[in-house]
């Protein structure tokens, strides 16, 4: 990747995230800053993880600078509900069994925060989707991936690259980053209009 206009931030705590930004080329720094990842009862659950990511983004507006911040949400949705991370084991075991031997939907939104031509914050935001398709979990299966993976901090208590994603995943249609989190071709695409030299 060659060199950006401006220093890129990462705001996110997410490790997958991270390495999927370092193994694409690019050079970055890491940030995070304390946002309610809530968003309106009676929005379309389409619209929630690009709402998130940008509200992410908002925390960085009052002292953006010369710099870029790029921000992701991601979501599980099954029949039209979305499934968080899990509160617990007893939650976690709820959502993958629910999963199991179905398809369902991952939608991961970004925000781009750069300064725009005038000096003032300018975002620019999109959301990718891929559906997945789990082949059916048994209780042992569901067990050994909770206890060995403690998949607690992320959204429907599975991570497409653990163990569930390996032996249950079936079926991806679109890419399979956008599972891990974050849609690197699209956000390659995205950063390349602030690539000196491309």
């Amino acid at each position: 990747m060659h060199a950006l206009r401006y220093p890129l931030l990462l705001a996110s705590g997410s490790p997958r995230r991270r390495q999927l930004m370092t193994d694409a080329g690019f050079e970055f720094t890491v940030e995070t800053r304390p946002t309610d990842e809530v968003f309106p009862s009676d929005m379309p659950t389409d619209e929630v993880a690009e709402y998130l990511a940008r509200q992410k983004a908002e925390q960085f507006v009052a002292d953006l600078g010369q710099r870029l911040v790029l921000c992701a949400d991601t979501v599980v949705i099954l029949d039209d509900q979305i499934l968080n991370k899990p509160a617990d084991e007893a939650d976690a075991r709820r959502m993958l069994s629910a999963l199991a031997g179905r398809t369902h939907r991952v939608r991961t939104g970004v925000c781009l925060l750069a300064p725009g031509p005038d000096g003032t914050p300018m975002m620019t935001s999109f959301t990718d989707e891929t559906t997945v398709t789990f082949a059916p979990l048994t209780d042992d299966e569901i067990t050994y991936y909770i206890r060995t993976c403690r998949p607690f901090d992320k959204a429907g208590s599975y991570g497409a690259q653990d163990f569930v994603g390996l032996v249950g995943i079936t079926r991806l249609d679109g890419s399979f980053y956008t599972v891990m989190g974050l849609p690197t071709h699209r956000v390659y695409q995205l950063l390349k209009t602030y690539a000196v030299g491309l």
